[in-house]
């Protein structure tokens, strides 16, 4: 990669680690002072979050480093290549899913609010954190025990899965259950709200709290709407050329071009620095 690029690369990554960071810290600030935003499922907000943010303090300098001063990389089998490609593939499979988890809570107290309190409880949403971390911990470590492997991308300048036909089970296996899955079930989930939105949008109603009857006019259904949709379109910008770019890798046994790959890369840790702020639109 041309060094120009290089320097761009290394441009565009500490302005998504900048924001990142100072999303992430923005959202748990407003979250500790704030108790009424403290629910059953903060856990799930807390965790991807948190996730985000060790996302922008560990993984994108990282990055930063390696495409400024060390452009060559390093030893695929090192400790450190082996370490950063763990915490890498932990932090986003666990941001991603916490993200989707939060997704199905806010579903939940939208389509069913008369049963929400009793569908999600505090031991529920406290076993769902648990599963969710026991899933990512897995898929991080199966490389490490041998299915799959993590290797230095030069194009990247990060450590992170091998995406090679030796390794095509483990991709696939990964980027299904962890990324496309994860993925479809907002968007679906994104629809329905929308859906619903929509008929709302066309009478307005009324919404009571322990004080009294508010109306809630059609123009906020409306506004909740381009939220989901602006949401479902940033999560696919993110994404999609990172898994299109790996699978072709895996499959075709070919390098993508220097720049798709880094372009890819870029984008899906840019999602790190958009999720604080996408939660707090769905919250108004």
């Amino acid at each position: 990669m041309a060094e120009a690029l290089q320097t761009l690369y290394a441009v565009l990554m500490v302005v998504s680690g900048v924001a990142s960071i100072c999303g992430n810290l923005l959202l748990l600030l407003v979250l500790l002072l704030h108790k009424d935003l403290q629910a059953d499922t903060l856990g799930l907000t807390l965790s991807f979050s948190l996730s985000d943010l060790a996302l922008g303090l560990s993984i994108i300098p990282f990055g930063v480093y390696n495409s400024l001063a060390r452009p060559g990389g390093y030893t695929s089998e090192g400790v450190l290549c082996q370490g950063s490609g763990f915490i890498f593939l932990l932090l986003q499979t666990s941001s991603i899913h916490s993200l989707t988890w939060a997704t199905v809570d806010k579903f939940t107290e939208i389509c069913f609010a008369l049963s929400y309190c009793s569908i999600w409880t505090a031991g529920r949403s406290r076993a769902v954190l648990a599963l969710v971390w026991s899933f990512c911990l897995l898929n991080a470590v199966l490389p490490l025990m041998g299915f799959g492997s993590y290797a230095y991308s030069e194009s990247r300048f990060l450590c992170c899965p091998s995406f090679t036909p030796d390794n095509r089970h483990y991709v696939v296996l990964w980027m299904l259950a962890g990324i496309v899955a994860p993925i479809l079930t907002m968007c679906s989930l994104y629809g329905y709200i929308v859906y619903v939105a929509r008929k709302q949008a066309r009478r307005g109603t009324f919404m009571c709290n322990e004080l009294h009857c508010f109306y809630v006019p059609a123009n906020n259904y409306l506004r909740s709407s381009i939220v989901m949709v602006t949401t479902s379109v940033c999560l696919l910008v993110c994404w999609l050329p990172y898994i299109s770019v790996c699978l072709y890798e895996t499959f075709s046994g070919q390098q993508s071009p220097a720049v798709t790959s880094a372009l890819s890369a870029w984008l899906v840790l840019t999602s790190a620095a958009l999720n604080p702020w996408i939660t707090c639109m769905m919250q108004t």
